[in-house]
């Protein structure tokens, strides 16, 4: 096999309302915008993930797309100035407290995006 890359990718029920999140929010630009295909290609630290046009945006129940961070709460800050608001869970294996979790070696943050997808922060200890 002669893989070249791996390509994330994110479902969108409005591509120009995801771009415009993605942008606004965390402050992310399209490395490509592939409009033949329906999708916004973006790179973070050398990974890859595409936005892309779909009716079935927002319907998974799971983390879609981690983003590390090398300090949570600035990032967090951040996010918070630009509108992000970050859940809150208390369920067994998981609760948070101010939006964060200690999950052993990482802390780690959820917000979804404006298509209902399940976004991670992540900082390893």
């Amino acid at each position: 096999m002669d893989f070249k890359r791996s390509i994330g990718v994110l479902p969108a029920s409005d591509l120009a309302r995801a771009r415009a999140y993605y942008k606004d929010m965390l402050g992310l630009e399209p490395e490509e915008d592939m409009d033949d295909e329906g999708g916004s290609l973006y790179s973070v630290g050398g990974s890859l993930f595409m936005l892309y046009q779909t009716s079935f945006a927002g319907t998974a129940k799971n983390t879609a797309l981690t983003l590390e961070t090398g300090d949570l709460d600035a990032t967090m800050a951040d996010m918070r100035g630009r509108g992000v608001a970050f859940e809150e869970y208390d369920m067994p294996g998981l609760k948070t407290e101010n939006g964060v979790a200690e999950l052993g070696g990482e802390r780690s943050a959820w917000f979804i995006d404006s298509e209902g997808n399940i976004i991670a922060i992540a900082q390893r200890s």
